[in-house]
């Protein structure tokens, strides 16, 4: 569906914030300053003509500004209500609050996070590792060092966020070059879900992988064949494949 399909009333419940999106197209339809007027009574004229006037920004940024703001105009207590309002964009909103903490340590911003990685709305999810991605970059060692710590979880989501979080190439996000040069250093996450049961996992390291292999390709082809080689398992196989972008048995 593009932008200008999404029917007056659709847009009109979305912009109230009575209403989770759907897909890509609602969430670039919002106006972000209308959906903060009508939800966060706490923003003054002044925060609302910041938001009206990054308008045309690409949707990150204004998201990321949306978070900026809700840190210098809401009290925790506020902000920790808009985590479960019913709109996902406004609880991504809280996710770029969280990477707008300041004076937190990498370790506190990322378990601050964790429950945004684990929401139901797959927007929320996307929200949650590119608002701490700009961090992740900045230690990317320390937050493997962490996130290795989350392939056990029991939650899918929260698995994938670990591996989504770190990859060399992220979307809509800056690169990871150290990740580019030696994407060994990302095997503390991959390899302990070499074959994880859920296909949402499966493809976040498959993605993980083809990002490394546009600059280690012998490198990626090497570990996938291993794996296979020492874990022959389905999910090991169809990561293998969609790593290295072979077509589907």
């Amino acid at each position: 569906m593009k932008v200008t399909e999404i029917p007056p009333d659709r847009l009109a419940a979305l912009t109230a914030g009575e209403a989770e999106t759907a897909m890509l197209a609602e969430s670039l339809a919002i106006d972000l300053a209308a959906l903060a007027a009508a939800s966060v009574p706490q923003f003054d004229a002044a925060a609302l003509d910041q938001l009206r006037a990054a308008g045309k920004a690409g949707i990150t940024r204004r998201m990321a500004l949306l978070g900026q703001l809700l840190v210098e105009r809401l009290s925790e207590d506020a902000r920790a209500a808009l985590a479960d309002h019913r709109s996902d964009m406004l609880r991504g909103a809280a996710c770029f609050a969280v990477g707008h903490l300041p004076d937190l340590p990498l370790t506190g911003r990322l378990d601050a996070v964790r429950r945004f990685a684990d929401d139901p709305h797959f927007g929320v999810r996307e929200w949650a590792w590119l608002a701490v991605r700009p961090h992740i970059a900045a230690a990317p060692e320390a937050a493997i060092a962490v996130l290795s710590g989350w392939t056990d979880a029991p939650s899918d989501r929260v698995r994938r966020f670990a591996v989504e979080a770190t990859r060399p190439r992220g979307v809509w996000s800056a690169h990871l070059p150290v990740l580019k040069d030696r994407p060994e250093l990302g095997l503390p996450i991959l390899a302990p879900l070499r074959a994880d049961p859920s296909r949402y996992v499966q493809d976040s390291v498959a993605n993980w992988l083809n990002d490394a292999r546009k600059d280690r390709p012998d490198w990626v082809a090497a570990l996938v064949d291993r794996w296979q080689a020492e874990t022959p398992n389905p999910a090991t196989e169809r990561i293998r494949r969609r790593a290295l972008r072979l077509p589907a048995k």
